[in-house]
């Protein structure tokens, strides 16, 4: 394939909006899940139907092996990657830093930090012109939580996507010459089960009066920002931190 995109976590939620619109688009995907194999096998399921390529595969991001593994497969069965979309995250119920735990911390720095440069450091070695590559795309999906600190409901999730802002402007900074671009997207407040996950499924629309648009997101619409981004319509675009937030 041309256009072959690894999106993790992607049975559910933003990344399977994404994983659906990159396949319209014309990519080949693989769908990383860790535990839903339902969910990632429903997804790739759709992009078939419709006439793309896609196949589900099973990794823990927060563990190297399993990284290793899942692009090893990805060569194997499908080619040479040539755009990474890190999207595999977590959150946890709201609780105050004085109440937090370190094994709560380092779950959500192995997900959410870790996993997301074990991934782009595998993409890396696949698409940089200094490892024969032809180029590519990296799209990491942050959070405005890293600008807001979320106080009072999860300031480790805030600081762990403020690692991964960090992370997108070096990066792109040191592959820009090796034809990989490196951006990131931050949703704002955006109706998926990521909420049920931290124990608060009504969050989004409860926050709604807070945003001006006065509405929470949708994954799809954080999905067209991605693939946007790994698009040749946004090729000037390298180390930026796109906002979706309905204002907030």
């Amino acid at each position: 394939m041309d256009k072959l995109v690894l999106i993790t976590g992607g049975g559910r939620g933003i990344g399977a909006a994404t994983a659906l619109l990159a396949a319209q688009r014309g990519y080949a995907v693989a769908v990383n899940y860790s535990a839903n194999s339902l969910a990632a096998d429903e997804v790739v399921r759709q992009i078939r139907a419709g006439g793309g390529t896609a196949m589900a595969v099973r990794a823990d991001v927060a563990d190297e092996a399993q990284v290793q593994a899942m692009f090893e497969t990805i060569d194997a069965k499908l080619g040479r990657l040539t755009a990474l979309v890190n999207n595999a995250g977590v959150v946890d119920t709201t609780q105050r830093i004085d109440e937090q735990s370190l094994a709560r911390w380092q779950r959500m720095f192995a997900i959410n930090v870790h996993g997301t440069m074990l991934c782009a450091r595998e993409a890396v070695r696949r698409m940089s012109t200094r490892h024969g590559g032809s180029g590519g795309a990296i799209v990491n999906v942050g959070s405005v939580a890293s600008i807001h600190g979320a106080a009072g409901q999860y300031v480790d999730y805030a600081a762990a996507k403020g690692a991964v802002d960090v992370f997108t402007l070096g990066l792109a900074r040191e592959v820009a010459t090796e034809g990989i671009r490196v951006n990131a997207v931050r949703p704002g407040i955006i109706d998926t089960e990521i909420h049920a996950s931290g124990g608060q499924p009504g969050r989004a629309q409860r926050l709604a009066p807070q945003i001006p648009l006065q509405r929470p997101g949708t994954a799809q619409e954080i999905a067209h920002a991605i693939v946007w981004l790994l698009s040749d319509e946004a090729s000037y675009a390298t180390g930026s931190l796109v906002d979706i937030t309905g204002g907030r």
